[in-house]
């Protein structure tokens, strides 16, 4: 199992993906921290709901910056078989599909701490 999150992880750009990695480790310990903490809560939702939207989007322009370069690479090449075609369209959807995982999570804590912490 950490064996192919590693790998997708690398297939996925390590330009991309580790800005994301640490959106998402931002996002658990700002949950946890509106939680732990008795501060301003709706300063944290409205946080945690920035960075998630920031998630979304760099994976979705990361997902676009691997499309046109695989397309300058066609073109150059010229023919390509379908194979190589499906798996470079495989590859550079890693990078939005994590990210839509870091806009879900912030959004489910975002549930969760509006539901458990606000009156």
């Amino acid at each position: 199992m950490f064996l192919s999150i590693s790998s997708l992880f690398n297939d996925g750009g390590q330009g991309f993906m580790f800005p994301l990695l640490l959106i998402l480790i931002l996002v658990l310990v700002l949950i946890v921290k509106g939680f732990l903490k008795n501060g301003n809560i709706v300063k944290t939702i409205s946080l945690i709901s920035s960075i998630s939207l920031f998630a979304l989007v760099w994976g979705f322009l990361g997902h676009i910056i691997g499309m046109i370069g695989a397309f300058d690479s066609i073109e150059a090449i010229g023919s390509v078989s379908p194979a190589i075609m499906s798996a470079g369209i495989k590859v550079s959807l890693i990078v939005p599909v994590f990210g839509s995982f870091i806009f879900l999570v912030a959004r489910l804590g975002i549930i969760f701490l509006t539901w458990f912490r606000t009156a």
